[in-house]
C-alpha cells in the first residue's frame, strides 16, 4: 500500500504547477501515512487496515463534491457490468414471489432458454442448495446463479402442472444487458425509444431500434430519457451524433487541470432530419443531460418535461491494486452554447434533498416557480432562443408532476409489492389461457381489461402486508392501478416494450409529446 501511495504522489506531483506545491503535497501525504501507521501500531484495540484506509479515503472525498466517490471492488464490478452491457450468468429475468424465485422471462437465446426453462418456472435450488423458503437474500441468490462463462449450475425447478422438482443443468454464458428498454410505434408515423442508461452498447441498440421503427413507418421520434441517470460520456456523444449534422458540437469538458475537450458530431447519424422530441424529468442526469442540452442548443428538437437533475461533473477513475476505485471529479460538462450542466453544491446546500425541495417550492408543478439569474442566460445556436445554465436542462415545454395517484394507501401497497405480486400470480395461473386468447399484443392492448378478480388479489396482498384499507385512497388510485396491472401482465407475456406501450398512458409527459407531434405546434 505504501508503494501505491508513493506512485500516486508521483502522479499528483507531475500535475503540480511548481516545486513548492509538490513539496507541500508530499508533506501532507507523509502526514497521512504517519497517522495511519500510528493508529495501526499504537491504538488500544485491534484495527482493520482495510476499513481504516477506506474510511479515510471516503472522508477525504466527502470534502470535495457530491460525485467524487470511493467504490469497493464489488461495487466496481457491479457498476462495470451495468455499463459494459453484459454479465455472465444463466439468462433469466425474475421476481421474488413469497420467498421463491419466479422466472418472468428467459433471455432469448440464453442458457436457460436453451435447456428448456420457461417463464413461470420457480427456481427452488442451485447446486443442491435450497434458495426458496429459506429467507436467502437476493444478493446471495444472485451469487449462486451468476458465474464465469462455461461453468455449470444445477437448478431445481418447480413447474406448474408438473409434479416434483425438475432438474436442469445450465451452462453459464455472457448475458446482454440492454440499455434501450423499449421501442414501439406510439402513433402512426411516430416512433418511441426509451433509453434507461448510457453503456457501451447503447448506440448500437438505438440504431437497431430506430431501423425497425423506420420499417414500420416512423417519421418522427419520441426519445424518452426520463429517469436516465447517465453513464458513459462516449455513449452520450454517440447518441447525440445520431441527431446532429457534421461538426456540430455535442458537449465540451473543462477543469482546473483538465484542458478543454470538445466533442463534435461526425455527420453520419441515422436521424438527422425529422421531428424529434426528448422527454426529461427531475431524475434525468449526466449523459442524458448532454444529449438533451445538445439537441436544445442546436434547435434540433423539443425538450418536454421538467428540469433535469443537474449532474454535470466529469469523473476520472483511479484504480487501486485490490480492484477498488476512486471516481474523482476532474472537469465539468458544458453544452454547446456554454451552459454548465452542474447544479450548485457546497456546505450550505442540501444537495441530496434537492428534488424534495423542488417539490416543496412548487418547481415540479409550475414553471413560474423556477427562477434563473440573468447572468445564466444563453442563446440557442440556430434560432437564438433564450436558455439558461446554472444546473440541469430546462425543458421547452413544461409538464407538471402528477400527484393525484400518490395516495398513502397506494404508495404503501406498491412499496410492499401488492400490485406486482398480484400480476405475477395472475399470469402464473392464467398464462396458457391468456396466450390462447391474445395471440398478439395488439389484440391484448385493445381487448384485455383488468377484472375484479385481479383487483381482489391486490387488496388481498395489501391486507396480508397489514396495510389498513382506505376506500378513498383506493378509489383515487384505481385508474392507475388498473393500467399498471395491465402493463405488468403485458410485460410477463411479451416484454418491456409492451409494458411501456401500456404504462405510458399514465405519463403526462409522454402524452404531451404525442400531442405536440400530432399538431403543427411550434417550439415555445
Amino acid at each position: 500500500m505504501r508503494r501505491y501511495f508513493i506512485a500516486l504522489l508521483a502522479l499528483v506531483s507531475a500535475t503540480a504547477s511548481s516545486a513548492q506545491q509538490t513539496i507541500r503535497v508530499g508533506d501532507q501525504l507523509q502526514k497521512l501515512l504517519l497517522a495511519e501507521t500510528a493508529i495501526k501500531s499504537l491504538y488500544v484495540d485491534e484495527v482493520n487496515d482495510t476499513v481504516l484506509v477506506e474510511s479515510g479515503i471516503a472522508a477525504m472525498l466527502k470534502e470535495l463534491d457530491p460525485h467524487s466517490t470511493y467504490m469497493t471492488s464489488d461495487e466496481v464490478r457491479k457498476s462495470e457490468e451495468t455499463l459494459q452491457g453484459n454479465f455472465e450468468g444463466i439468462g433469466v429475468q425474475f421476481n421474488m414471489v413469497k420467498d421463491t424465485l419466479f422466472i418472468v422471462q428467459t433471455i432469448p437465446g440464453g442458457p436457460s432458454e436453451k435447456v428448456g426453462i420457461i417463464a413461470g418456472d420457480r427456481i427452488v435450488s442451485a447446486n443442491d442448495t435450497a434458495i426458496a423458503g429459506v429467507g436467502m437474500s437476493n444478493e446471495d441468490i444472485m451469487s449462486r446463479l451468476r458465474g464465469p462463462k462455461g461453468t455449470h449450475v444445477s437448478l431445481g425447478i418447480v413447474r406448474k402442472g408438473v409434479s416434483g422438482v425438475i432438474s436442469f443443468d445450465v451452462i453459464r454464458d455472457v448475458i446482454p444487458l440492454n440499455t434501450v428498454d423499449a421501442s414501439f410505434m406510439a402513433a402512426p408515423g411516430i416512433g418511441y425509444i426509451k433509453i434507461s442508461s448510457f453503456g457501451t452498447n447503447t448506440v448500437n441498440e438505438f440504431v437497431t431500434a430506430w431501423e425497425k421503427l423506420l420499417k414500420q413507418g416512423a417519421e418522427s421520434l419520441v426519445l424518452d430519457l426520463q429517469g436516465n441517470g447517465g453513464g458513459y460520456l462516449g455513449a452520450a456523444v454517440g447518441i447525440g451524433n445520431e441527431f446532429l449534422e457534421r461538426d456540430r458540437m455535442i458537449v465540451y469538458t473543462q477543469g482546473r487541470t483538465s484542458p478543454k475537450m470538445t466533442y463534435l458530431a461526425e455527420g453520419n447519424g441515422h436521424f438527422r432530419k425529422g421531428r424529434l422530441v426528448v422527454l426529461i424529468d427531475e431524475y434525468t442526469a449526466s449523459a442524458s443531460e448532454i444529449v438533451s442540452g445538445a439537441i436544445q442548443d442546436w434547435d434540433r428538437g423539443v425538450i418536454i418535461g421538467r428540469r433535469s437533475f443537474g449532474k454535470g461533473l466529469v469523473q476520472r477513475p483511479i484504480d487501486f491494486p485490490d480492484g477498488s476505485m476512486i471516481r474523482l471529479t476532474v472537469a465539468k460538462y458544458f453544452t454547446p452554447s456554454g451552459r454548465c450542466i452542474q447544479k450548485p453544491y457546497g456546505e450550505d446546500i442540501d444537495y441530496r434533498d434537492d428534488i424534495v425541495e423542488r417539490l416543496h417550492s412548487g418547481q415540479l408543478v409550475s414553471a413560474d416557480s423556477i427562477h434563473f439569474a440573468d447572468s445564466l442566460k444563453c442563446s440557442t445556436l440556430v434560432k437564438g432562443r433564450t436558455v439558461y445554465g446554472g444546473g440541469g436542462i430546462m425543458p421547452d415545454i413544461f409538464v407538471p408532476i402528477d400527484t393525484t395517484r400518490s395516495t398513502v394507501w397506494y404508495r404503501e401497497a406498491t412499496a410492499h409489492g401488492a400490485v406486482l405480486q398480484a400480476s405475477l400470480s395472475y399470469v402464473d395461473r392464467n398464462r396458457k389461457e391468456l396466450q390462447r386468447r391474445f395471440r398478439n399484443f395488439r389484440k391484448y392492448q385493445t381487448e384485455f381489461s383488468v377484472g375484479q378478480d385481479l383487483l381482489d388479489m391486490v387488496l388481498a396482498n395489501a391486507a396480508e402486508a397489514d396495510i389498513g384499507f382506505d376506500q378513498e385512497g383506493y378509489d383515487t388510485a384505481l385508474p392507475y392501478i388498473t393500467v399498471q396491472l395491465k402493463a405488468l401482465v403485458a410485460r410477463d407475456l411479451w416484454g418491456m416494450s409492451e409494458y411501456f406501450a401500456v404504462l405510458n398512458a399514465l405519463d403526462p409527459i409522454y402524452l404531451r409529446a404525442l400531442e405536440y407531434l400530432q399538431s403543427d405546434e411550434p417550439i415555445l
